[in-house]
């Protein structure tokens, strides 16, 4: 059971979260540790958790989706990353390749890949960051030029997670000149095409489940069709839905959180020390309620901007402060609960070290700390 309570949740936010836990812990939580291991592509898994509508939250009905909110979504994402952290980034930036085609996408283009997308059969990637392009996404060098009826798209992306294994990519790609007022644009493109080349997946700290890759784009030839609104006014398109991401990615961290304060407090249940169980310690028992303090109030934060979000209400500034909150509580919950398992903490015997090492990059994707810090230094 969760130690975060349903209070103040609808009841279908509540049928949401508890779905999402079951599908979460017997489907995900079940592997997680044998896929950190082999970093091997959860292909079993999607499909079963595509096949209850996880994998297309944010589609509409009309289009396969789930049509959820974007607060049922948060709250799925959470459950997913008390599981695995790894398949929680995947599955959001499938979501949110998904989201993008929803909210500026053609008719046409809605009903040629949301279907896919939903069921799991395309997983979906965003070609945004370069190798010299990552918090500062403005200097991206990849260009478009207009072909005729095509644009060919050359360049480098890096840190795209599911790039390895994409069946529909979004990629910004320059359409003007430096300097020119609308620059780039936005344009789905088809991975099984020439002129996608997966150039390496990515070894990291942690979150083995999401494969991070460089993409490298060769002449790629996109149909004129499969721009995403006007020329030039993709990168607007994308940066608008920032906040989104940026709440979503707060809801990962407090998930991960999450799971290792209750592994923390399952050890300290069972841990005995100087004849009493490691609860009874007042130290450990201090630790474990300012840990359980921090987890909440990221949560129920997390839960206030993807309010403001679904009631059409500017978040940028709420964006940044869950998402900069939760990762940073999340990074100093998941190393406080390695503590408290002493030398067993350190071991892969235990999920907590997994859980430290997964947790760390929530603090740079979707916006560094430091970058999050910005807007405060500004004036209300």
């Amino acid at each position: 059971m969760s130690i975060v309570s349903n209070a103040l949740l609808s009841e279908q936010e509540v049928i949401i979260r508890e779905s999402a836990r079951r599908v979460a812990t017997e489907v995900v939580g079940s592997t997680a540790a044998e896929r950190d291991r082999t970093e091997a592509w959860p292909h079993d898994e999607i499909k079963a958790v595509a096949d209850v509508g996880f994998m297309g939250m944010l589609a509409p009905q009309a289009h396969g989706g789930s049509g959820l909110s974007f607060v049922e979504y948060c709250l799925a994402i959470e459950e997913f990353a008390a599981a695995d952290g790894g398949f929680a980034t995947m599955m959001h930036v499938h979501n949110s390749a998904a989201h993008v085609l929803r909210s500026f996408g053609t008719e046409e283009q809605m009903a040629r890949y949301l279907p896919d997308l939903a069921s799991g059969k395309r997983i979906g990637a965003f070609l945004l960051s370069e190798p010299h392009a990552g918090s500062d996404t403005a200097a991206i060098r990849t260009t478009a030029k207009r072909d005729g009826d095509v644009y060919v798209i050359n360049g480098s992306k890096q840190w795209i997670s599911n790039g390895s294994e994409a069946g529909f990519a979004l990629v910004v790609a320059a359409t003007a000149e430096p300097g020119a007022r609308h620059r780039f644009s936005l344009f789905i493109a088809d991975p099984e095409d020439p002129g996608y080349q997966c150039l390496r997946i990515e070894r990291k700290l942690g979150q083995h489940t999401a494969h991070t890759a460089q993409i490298q784009l060769d002449n790629m030839r996109v149909p004129v069709q499969n721009m995403i609104g006007e020329e030039g006014r993709g990168y607007g398109k994308a940066l608008s839905l920032l906040s989104d991401g940026r709440i979503a990615i707060a809801a990962l961290a407090i998930g991960i959180a999450r799971a290792a304060l209750e592994a923390a407090i399952r050890y300290a249940n069972e841990r005995e020390a100087y004849g009493k169980p490691l609860t009874k310690l007042q130290a450990i028992s201090f630790d474990l309620a300012e840990m359980a303090m921090q987890v909440e109030v990221a949560h129920q934060y997390m839960l206030y901007a993807a309010r403001l979000t679904d009631a059409g209400l500017p978040t940028s500034k709420e964006a940044s402060v869950a998402k900069l909150y939760a990762s940073e509580m999340a990074e100093k919950v998941c190393s406080a609960a390695l503590q408290v398992h002493g030398g067993y903490g350190y071991v892969n015997d235990f999920p907590v070290e997994r859980y430290y090492r997964d947790v760390r990059v929530t603090k740079i994707y979707e916006g560094t700390s430091r970058l999050l810090k910005y807007p405060f230094r500004r004036s209300p």
